[in-house]
């Protein structure tokens, strides 16, 4: 994905606010209003990433996840104790962002009975988790138990020791049922436009410091059983790679750079998908199966008529390229199929 899922990238507001893209899976109608809602926030604002250092100036205040617990919160580095039953379809959401929440709405579907506890590093968020259903704690929480099924979600920005992250987040897994780690499809060695899938080599470990992150992240995950999904770019309407080029109306990149993505409801779905499988120590690749150049983005967006505002274009002739994703392997084994097979159906343009 050319690490897009690991960016903060603003913002910007098509002039008509679509909601056809936002998935009706939560077992209320309530609730699925309150996802819409908060997502819709969060794209409002600019995105703030989950690890961020912790400051004496937070008050340690309990929140109440629970008519029988409390999940206590600290900002001094003390292990907080949580007193809960956790049952064995049970989710922990490490980074519970916008694919995280998704996530969690597609996991109440298919376990309507199951809780939901979301980790983060401050309590920025826990009024909006809390409203979706999400029972919030911090990063160092002892929850009294382990539990089954375990994703990691959260992106590695101003992480000085992602692995370790990664490492922490395992160390609330029982083994059974899924650790599933959301990857980046950056580690693939192409960058000349060329085909790639889930078994093509990998940048090798210091030839990049970018690759480097993720790769020994993985290399945790898969020596401790955990599964890998490497994610292609993620989007919405108003979220990824296109709409940050947008609000820069030029770029300086090769327009024939080739891309890959896929939708942020895809992503969930096919993580939700992989966790049920439990497939162990194993590397899945997300993707819609239809790279697009740079160029042919934004050719998109301009078509699609959504945006006002309009792209003037990519001024680079040098660098390096990307490379053409295929994950029917993945589709294969796990039995998905994407609710949003490309781009261009998710604008509504044809090609």
């Amino acid at each position: 994905m050319g690490f897009i899922s690991c960016i903060s990238f603003p913002t910007i507001n098509s002039r008509i606010l679509s909601t056809h893209h936002f998935s009706k899976h939560s077992t209320s109608a309530s609730s699925s209003y309150s996802l819409k809602f908060a997502l819709r926030r969060q794209e409002d604002k600019p995105k703030v990433s989950f690890f961020l250092p912790l400051t004496s100036s937070l008050m340690a205040t309990p929140i109440q996840a629970s008519s029988s617990s409390t999940i206590g919160e600290t900002s001094d580095g003390l292990k907080v104790q949580s007193h809960v039953s956790i049952g064995a379809n049970d989710l922990l959401i490490v980074g519970p962002g916008v694919l995280g929440r998704l996530v969690a709405e597609q996991w109440r579907q298919e376990h309507p009975e199951s809780q939901i506890f979301g980790q983060t590093v401050t309590t920025n968020h826990h009024g909006e988790l809390e409203n979706l259903g999400i029972k919030p704690s911090l990063k160092g929480t002892e929850y009294g138990g382990k539990f089954s099924y375990v994703i990691f979600c959260a992106p590695p920005s101003q992480s000085a020791d992602y692995a370790g992250e990664v490492r922490n987040a395992a160390s609330n897994w029982n083994g059974e049922g899924s650790f599933l780690f959301t990857s980046s499809s950056a580690p693939y060695d192409c960058f000349d436009n060329g085909e790639c899938n889930e078994d093509s080599p990998v940048v090798p470990l210091g030839k990049s410091p970018r690759t480097d992150v993720l790769l020994k992240a993985e290399k945790v995950v898969l020596e401790c059983g955990g599964t890998v999904l490497r994610l292609a770019g993620l989007y919405t309407e108003t979220r990824g790679a296109h709409t940050y080029w947008l609000s820069k109306e030029t770029i300086d990149a090769r327009p024939d750079h080739i891309l890959n993505l896929i939708h942020y409801e895809d992503a969930a779905s096919l993580a939700v998908a992989i966790m049920k499988e439990k497939a162990g120590a194993r590397i899945f690749l997300g993707c819609d199966n239809h790279p697009l150049s740079r160029q042919e983005v934004m050719d998109l967006m301009a078509q699609s008529g959504k945006f006002d505002k309009k792209f003037k274009g990519f001024t680079s002739t040098s660098g390096p390229l990307g490379k053409k994703l295929n994950n029917s392997k993945t589709r294969a084994e796990i039995g998905w199929e994407p609710k949003y097979p490309s781009f261009a159906q998710f604008f509504g343009v044809s090609t």
